[in-house]
């Protein structure tokens, strides 16, 4: 397509922005890119540059994606075919805006709805490259790092970002159309609609690749012996349990870890049980409930059914009137409450807070220590907090906890708060604000990207006093 003033144009001239046309085409990106109004005045608009305005920034944002991932990964070819809602928008919504038959004569306005089509791709290039350096300069452990400022600044930020990225668009679209105002806001949005839908479904193209350690992992076999010694397994354990000492607080442990797929949770399983047995004097009065491969012969599994049982029979050995049920649920977990269950083939369901606080009732505990390791788990605070219940999370609500991957020796809240604080002291509260400190550092060095986990506590001011007798019998002489 030729425009009069093209035409016009000295035929050195000419062929020199013939052979630059795309980058004339990124010139004018940049230009709208930071809100100044296009200069159409030799844009070539043919299939070849089309393509490659829209080739480029998208290859470029593939190969960034890739970049921020650490170590290995894997490329989600689906994604390519599902990602092209924002496109197939922006060319109908171009079509709509600027007549076909163009604006002749108007250098303020698209010729064509193609030239404002192909000005839109060639936009996203520059966008793309100053969000990606702000990006990298914002990031965690770059050189302005968010995350120390708290989520909400970090968050701020992002939506800034994202509002200039619009903006752009949504100027270039305005200025670039002869159409009525109506629909010119009408187009507006409906670009922001469609936007907020890509962010609130994101589909990565790369995922980090699965350890390779992960195929020589034990798998599980139900086999009919499995399954006929699990039962007997659980009995066992649980007529063991010792029974309440006269005149003396006991501390019963029961560990959860429900989801056997990363070996994580069975070592901070493993780590709890042994810390509250060296420093809580809970030997004889343990109970892990495990759900992996190579436990299966050893530990009953940690299944709904498993826990409520196990709670009941703690009820009927222990003194309800002063020992303490100590109980650490460790897992992966949902916005909801919910720890990820699972050992596959066999289906687990899910523990909710609302189930573990029915059961608790029912079996008529009073005295309760619930520790909860696992992303979102603030959410366990409000639906179990009490007088006489203690409440400890390893995040809040809003945020996910850290080192839960399958590459992780302990998660950061199983080592602060159990492996180096409680073996310190046997005051929770202390080893909790101190665990506290220690996990916003180490996230901070870790690059933790989504803002400090926030581990939460309840206490109940009756079981302070609880504690605290626990303490002095524990250790004689203590404030």
């Amino acid at each position: 397509m030729t425009t009069d003033s093209e035409a016009a144009m000295p035929p050195a001239r000419h062929e020199r922005m013939r052979r630059g046309a795309l980058g004339a085409w990124w010139g004018q990106g940049a230009r709208t890119a930071f809100l100044m109004r296009p200069d159409w005045t030799g844009l070539q608009v043919t299939p070849f540059n089309v393509a490659w305005l829209v080739a480029v920034p998208f290859g470029l944002s593939v190969a960034w994606q890739r970049l921020s991932i650490d170590g290995p990964a894997n490329f989600y070819w689906p994604a390519l075919l599902s990602g092209w809602l924002q496109t197939v928008v922006a060319a109908w919504l171009c079509w709509w805006l600027v007549p076909a038959g163009g604006t002749p004569g108007s250098p303020r306005h698209a010729p064509g709805p193609a030239a404002l089509f192909g000005l839109l791709a060639a936009q996203a290039l520059p966008l793309f490259t100053l969000l990606a350096v702000a990006g990298l300069a914002l990031r965690p452990g770059g050189d302005i790092d968010l995350t120390r400022l708290g989520p909400w600044t970090s968050w701020g930020v992002s939506m800034a970002m994202l509002a200039w990225y619009e903006a752009a668009v949504l100027t270039l679209c305005w200025r670039s159309s002869p159409a009525p105002t109506r629909v010119k806001v009408t187009a507006c949005l409906l670009s922001v609609a469609c936007t907020a839908v890509i962010q609130a479904s994101p589909v990565g193209l790369w995922y980090p690749a699965e350890p390779a350690s992960r195929a020589r992992e034990p798998e599980l076999k139900l086999t009919q012996a499995l399954m006929e010694r699990q039962p007997q397994l659980l009995a066992e354990q649980l007529q063991a349990l010792r029974p309440s000492r006269r005149n003396v607080i006991d501390l019963y442990t029961i560990t959860f870890a429900p989801y056997g797929h990363a070996d994580v949770f069975r070592r901070e399983s493993q780590l709890v049980a042994d810390v509250m047995q060296q420093r809580f004097d809970s030997t004889g009065r343990t109970l892990q409930l495990v759900n992996h491969p190579g436990t299966a012969e050893q530990k009953p599994w940690a299944t709904p059914l498993n826990l409520e049982r196990a709670i009941h029979r703690v009820a009927e050995v222990m003194d309800r009137r002063q020992d303490i049920l100590f109980i650490h649920l460790t897992s992966h977990g949902a916005h909801s409450g919910a720890l990820s269950a699972g050992l596959w083939p066999m289906e687990v369901e899910e523990v909710t807070p609302a189930m573990l606080r029915r059961w608790l009732d029912e079996a008529g505990i009073r005295w309760r220590v619930v520790s909860v390791s696992a992303c979102h788990s603030g959410s366990w605070i409000e639906p179990l907090a009490g007088p006489d219940t203690l409440v400890m999370t390893a995040s809040d609500i809003e945020h996910t906890s850290y080192g839960c991957g399958r590459r992780s020796e302990l998660t950061f809240f199983g080592r602060a708060m159990y492996e180096e604080q409680l073996r310190q002291t046997r005051s929770f509260e202390q080893a909790h604000a101190e665990a506290r400190r220690v996990i916003e550092q180490r996230e901070r060095e870790a690059g933790k990207s989504d803002g400090y986990s926030n581990p939460q506590i309840s206490m109940g001011d009756e079981m302070r006093q609880q504690l605290l007798s626990l303490r002095v019998q524990l250790e004689p002489g203590a404030p």
